[in-house]
């Protein structure tokens, strides 16, 4: 699961300013400069003193009333979770102290996501907490799966919290149940194209190429004046008759020759796509080994060199554009 970094957000706390409620209070005051301290600490990746400031903050302003996001109380615990997060050491999973950071930052996204109304940071606070239980730290999906559902019915539009679902299925061994939430994803926004790359992944990953296929050319038909899209059709059709042993050798020039198709859309829409004419070198030369005409052969080669130089050159230009 792809999280944005959480500084992104301090950022917009910072922006969304403090709310601030009765500031002549001893106590009020300690919170609030703690939090400012501790974003400080935060900001320069001092997590261990950050943690102790936000504790700090906490301690003297439990509810997170004074430091918010803008009307919303307990983005103070989103922080302190997140600065326990950072000094958790997945290669140090066993150690007690370790473990403990890990227990701390979980705590903290729970209190978190129960107590910040603002849309965004509830989101980000589930996010992090589904990613605690994931595979490199707590490995618990039985856990992260009535989360992932929580998220579902925040933003029940939002296909990433189906693709997040269905991964979780996935990864079980449940792949009848994650067909159906990829399909779920689809329904909730079917103009999206990642949806269909998705559902593309999920049955290629089955070995069903026709329905790999088929969700991928509805992508197509949702962007066809995307280059990548058609790219993308040819690299399977590539992999398909490069890989796949038992396919005859008629079955492997008819993907070839499907590929090509693919890749020329591409390039047509993109002349200097140096990926696709890449691709395409690869496509001759495949199709240049199943050719029995050693004429022909040799024509598909010359037109394969022909490619693999431009795309060496356009990679030698892009690389020169970046210095």
């Amino acid at each position: 699961m792809r999280i944005r970094s959480a500084g992104a957000y301090l950022a917009l706390v910072a922006g969304m300013g403090v709310a601030v409620a009765g500031c002549g209070q001893i106590g009020q005051i300690r919170a609030m400069k703690a939090f400012k301290d501790g974003n400080k600490l935060y900001g320069s990746n001092d997590f261990r003193g950050a943690a102790a400031k936000y504790e700090e903050a906490v301690a003297a302003d439990p509810n997170g009333e004074l430091n918010s996001c803008g009307t919303s109380p307990g983005c103070v615990y989103f922080f302190l979770a997140n600065a326990y997060d950072n000094l958790y050491r997945p290669a140090r999973k066993g150690e007690p102290a370790n473990d403990a950071l890990l227990t701390k930052a979980v705590d903290n996204y729970k209190i978190a996501s129960e107590k910040i109304t603002d849309p965004m940071m509830k989101t980000r606070s589930l996010e992090y907490l589904v990613a605690a239980y994931g595979p490199d730290k707590l490995n618990d999906p039985t856990m992260a799966e009535p989360i992932i559902r929580q998220m579902i019915q925040l933003s029940p539009s939002e296909p990433s919290n189906y693709f997040m679902l269905a991964r979780l299925y996935q990864d079980s061994g449940e792949y009848e149940i994650a067909e159906q939430t990829l399909q779920q994803a689809r329904d909730a926004k079917p103009n999206d194209p990642a949806v269909y790359l998705q559902l593309a992944n999920f049955y290629n990953s089955q070995g069903d190429f026709a329905r790999t296929i088929e969700y991928l050319n509805e992508r197509i038909k949702i962007e066809p004046n995307n280059p990548e899209a058609h790219y993308t059709v040819a690299t399977y059709y590539w992999d398909k008759a490069n890989r796949d042993f038992r396919l005859t050798d008629k079955e492997k020039i008819q993907y070839v020759m499907d590929g090509l198709g693919s890749v020329d859309k591409a390039i047509a829409i993109k002349s200097d796509y140096m990926e696709a004419i890449a691709y395409k070198n690869l496509l001759l030369r495949l199709q240049a080994n199943l050719e029995k005409d050693p004429a022909k052969q040799q024509q598909l080669l010359r037109e394969a060199d022909r490619l693999r130089d431009q795309a060496t050159e356009l990679r030698k230009q892009k690389t020169a554009g970046t210095d």
